[in-house]
């Protein structure tokens, strides 16, 4: 039986690097991956997965009213496995969809993505995953301090931890700090 996975890290913890990786072991073991992000991710381009360390890859940007398995049946069923990047920016019903290709279509579905916004609440696609995925791991990284990082800290050009903003706004080492979260909390002054 397929499963439906969820690697989840904070910023910088190499969570794309691992998409990559994951999509060149199976076609290395000529296996058909159908590489996937949701369109709210165009930093890279609106086709392209890219990692930090400059490992890259083609791949559909799918749309937040697109149904996922519709365009797995219709377009992509030749696919062993669906491998699945920034999957927090997915709506909860896609999420659904991934969960249905695995049970009906027996395909495994990889997912990777972010747990929590900059103010460490649940993104809707991440939320989902938490509630339906068969397997659910944690990739690590660490806060400057040593400890594990758990927030996704968002800084403005001074350096500043911000706490208001919408909740979604795209960006890298540039705009996103992962952080413990005692030391997010210092930062943004809030150490009682």
């Amino acid at each position: 039986m397929a499963k439906l996975y969820f690697k989840y890290g904070a910023m910088g913890s190499s969570k794309t690097a691992q998409v990559l990786i994951t999509k060149f072991n199976y076609e290395e073991r000529g296996m058909r991956v159908w590489l996937i992000k949701p369109a709210t991710d165009v930093r890279d381009g609106e086709d392209v997965i890219r990692s930090r360390i400059g490992l890259e890859s083609k791949c559909l940007s799918v749309g937040k009213k697109e149904d996922i398995y519709t365009l797995f049946t219709e377009k992509h069923s030749d696919a062993d496995v669906i491998i699945c990047d920034e999957s927090q920016f997915f709506t909860a019903r896609q999420i659904d969809q991934l969960r249905k290709i695995a049970d009906v279509l027996e395909k495994p579905v990889l997912c990777f993505g972010l747990r929590t916004d900059f103010m460490t609440r649940l993104f809707p696609g991440s939320l989902r995953l938490f509630e339906v995925a068969d397997t659910i791991s944690e990739i690590k990284t660490m806060c400057e301090c040593g400890r594990k990082a758990t927030v996704n800290a968002r800084i403005d050009d001074g350096g500043n931890v911000l706490t208001e903003g919408r909740q979604v706004m795209l960006g890298g080492n540039e705009r996103y700090v992962a952080m413990c979260h005692s030391c997010w909390r210092k930062r943004i002054g809030d150490e009682e």
